[in-house]
């Protein structure tokens, strides 16, 4: 039989790359990892670490267990945040969203579920899709309002995504940019433009789509606030690429489509796969439904 806590001892080795790192880091001594390495190996009729100079390089079958304890971690995670939200003295609902999301589509949906389910103490938690996932996936967040760009979002087994909407990208310009009367503009016409990015991690999403027009972006301010990108924009500083749901209509600022093909983010609902129902999850997804059919 496998052991848990080998499993732990052994996830702690893979995310450390030495014993020793991953003793102290667990409050143990390095003898007690090896042993418990030692033992997990016996189980398992098979080594799952191999020590060098240069650190601890997991086997195969060492890389499977780690994967393994990862979602035992998770599913054990989830069951602790059940049993509290079981116990409470009223029912809880957690629900994480990135900040644009949150901003201009959760409101309207929130509006409608706290209406009809007054007695549930609702939690937001901003979160950006990378902390939105392992969020939904531990038990911290029932689920999560979240997005990806031109990959998927990068899924663990027990999680769910429920599309909502497309969200395209707009090119948002100076209100009196040469290109501002323009009903629709080709990122080809851009080649000479300085650009804002309103958010910090898709600099490289928006360098793929310049390189297939031909040119190569050149950035004049990065932020991680779409809203404060649109301002520097109407300052003059550059132009920028702005989702639908972020766009900030403003005298001082002009909206153009972009040409195909368009860049687009893609907003959805992140859900943990349960064998038990959740209505009061249930009920905020399909209020979120509706609210983005308005």
């Amino acid at each position: 039989m496998i052991d848990v806590q080998g499993l732990r001892i052994l996830r702690a080795v893979a995310e450390h790359g030495s014993f020793n790192k991953a003793a102290g880091a667990l409050l143990l001594t390095p003898s007690a990892v090896s042993q418990q390495i030692a033992s997990l190996e016996r189980s398992l009729g098979h080594p799952v670490a191999v020590r060098s100079t240069r650190g601890v390089t997991l086997t195969e079958p060492g890389l499977l267990l780690v994967e393994a304890a990862e979602t035992i971690s998770a599913e054990l995670d989830q069951v602790r945040h059940e049993i509290d939200r079981i116990t409470a003295g009223r029912p809880r609902l957690t629900i994480a969203t990135f900040v644009s999301g949150g901003r201009h589509l959760l409101p309207r949906a929130l509006s409608r579920f706290v209406a009809a389910q007054p007695d549930v103490e609702l939690t937001v938690v901003e979160a950006e899709p990378e902390a939105a996932v392992p969020m939904v996936r531990g038990g911290a967040a029932d689920l999560a309002l979240t997005y990806h760009f031109d990959g998927p979002l990068p899924l663990r087994a027990g999680l769910d995504w429920l599309p909502l909407m497309d969200d395209p990208l707009w090119l948002v310009l100076p209100a009196g940019h040469r290109l501002a009367g323009r009903p629709a503009v080709s990122l080809t016409e851009l080649a000479g433009e300085r650009w804002v990015l309103g958010c910090l991690k898709t600099e490289a999403y928006l360098r793929r789509y310049a390189s297939l027009a031909g040119f190569e972006l050149r950035v004049a301010a990065s932020t991680s606030d779409y809203f404060f990108a649109q301002s520097l924009v109407a300052a003059g500083v550059g132009v920028a690429l702005i989702p639908q749901v972020s766009l900030e209509p403003a005298g001082a600022l002009t909206a153009v489509r972009v040409e195909p093909p368009r860049p687009a983010r893609y907003i959805g609902l992140l859900c943990p796969r349960r064998r038990r129902p959740r209505p009061y999850a249930e009920a905020l997804a399909e209020a979120l439904t509706a609210a983005v059919e308005r």
